[in-house]
């Protein structure tokens, strides 16, 4: 065995060029697969950690039916029915009796399209949201500078706004503190009494681009009382207790409404986060079998150098033959060598593509998966193995003399 680890290695060197380029393909192979199974658990992370910052154990329940207020025409002339959720629901929501699952619930008033200004500056705020003391504990939501505002506030009706980092920004600069600020929104002066610590993007909105203010206060100011609530945001007691918690708003809110069929869709984010991930799952598996392609064309590269090294040492195999050598020791002399260019191949393979996951790809920050680099340098040397076997059979399998008679 030593001896054929010698040959192959005297092969390999011999033609220097030849088998740089034979190893780069699997090299490729073997990089691409670590790199984009990286990327795509990179991404999958990503996600799930955006859908995590709203809360794993969280529930969203939305009305259904037909569109604006309750008793507003439709273009045939007929009355649209809008479900409506009212402070009702989330009295009926908070009863420990009806949903022992649920610990926290928040109703939630949407201000659309409220312009804050101050001394000047405008800001048109993407999330205006009118809720209770429940929902900053619900979304995660920490406070930065400054305080939330307390269920007194909301009984109150008080005029007091908790701001996220972006409005803070644009209205006021950055490094300045707002607290205890007056600023103008909708034709109202509310007070600013705190500032969120930013959460970034989640893919689909800048969750720092938001007002907070209490449920009253917007309904008396920027939205209509009569409406009813946008949503009710609902904790559940664990990600393992959404599920429960799901079923319970839905008898809850059946015998509330006295309806029969459910006039609300509830969102389950623990069931969104399994989705997610599946979808995820699915995603990689994809992103690394396209990369595996790559790893088949090396392999045959493998193949094809191995079949003309083959053709190039007829005489040189002759010879052996002829001393006495058998045809096992043809046969492992090629096939180390094959394995050997895999080999070599599949390490330099593993280290740019453990090199390559330091970077940002396509605004993906790579999580390499160790499974990937283990699965990428074994399949590397299984292919040259497979490849190796076709042209080292040919090889020993030569005719002492005819072998000794190739030109």
């Amino acid at each position: 065995m030593i001896e054929s680890v010698r040959l192959a290695l005297q092969g390999i060197m011999s033609n220097r060029l030849r088998s740089a380029l034979t190893m780069l393909g699997i090299l490729i192979g073997v990089a691409a697969v670590i790199i984009l199974i990286a990327v795509g658990a990179g991404s999958s992370a990503a996600v799930q950690n955006q859908l995590s910052g709203l809360g794993t154990n969280t529930l969203t329940i939305f009305p259904t039916g037909g569109f604006g207020p309750p008793g507003a025409a439709n273009r045939t002339g007929t009355q649209s029915r809008r479900a409506a959720l009212t402070a009702k629901d989330v009295t009926a929501l908070e009863d420990k009796t009806n949903a022992p699952n649920i610990i926290e619930v928040a109703p939630v008033v949407n201000a659309q399209g409220a312009t804050a200004t101050y001394n000047g500056a405008t800001h048109q705020i993407e999330q205006g949201v009118g809720t209770t003391p429940n929902y900053f504990g619900i979304r995660n939501l920490e406070i930065a500078s400054g305080s939330a505002f307390t269920q007194d506030d909301v009984d109150e009706h008080r005029k007091v706004v908790v701001l996220g980092p972006t409005v803070v920004t644009d209205l006021f600069g950055d490094g300045v503190d707002p607290v205890g600020q007056k600023i103008k929104i909708g034709g109202s002066t509310w007070t600013v009494i705190g500032v969120l610590k930013s959460k970034g993007s989640n893919g689909f909105a800048d969750q720092d681009d938001i007002a907070i203010a209490p449920v009253t206060s917007v309904q008396d100011s920027l939205a209509s009382r009569t409406a009813g609530y946008n949503n009710i945001t609902v904790q559940a007691k664990s990600r393992s207790a959404s599920d429960a918690a799901s079923s319970e708003i839905t008898s809850t809110l059946l015998s509330t409404h006295k309806v029969t069929t459910a006039d609300f869709q509830v969102l389950n984010q623990a069931a969104l986060l399994d989705a997610s991930a599946a979808s995820n799952e699915v995603f990689t598996v994809l992103l690394g079998a396209v990369a595996a392609i790559s790893l088949l064309v090396g392999g045959i590269g493998v193949m094809n150098i191995m079949l003309v090294t083959v053709t190039e040492r007829t005489r040189e195999i002759g010879i052996r033959k002829a001393i006495g050598a058998r045809k096992r020791h043809i046969l492992s002399q090629f096939l180390v060598e094959s394995v050997l260019l895999s080999m070599l191949g599949g390490l330099i393979g593993v280290f740019v593509g453990l090199a390559g996951s330091h970077f940002r790809i396509v605004g993906v920050t790579p999580v390499v998966q160790l499974y990937s680099v283990i699965l990428a340098f074994g399949v590397a040397v299984m292919v040259g193995l497979f490849f190796g076997i076709y042209p080292a059979n040919r090889a020993a399998s030569l005719r002492p003399i005819e072998a000794l008679r190739y030109e």
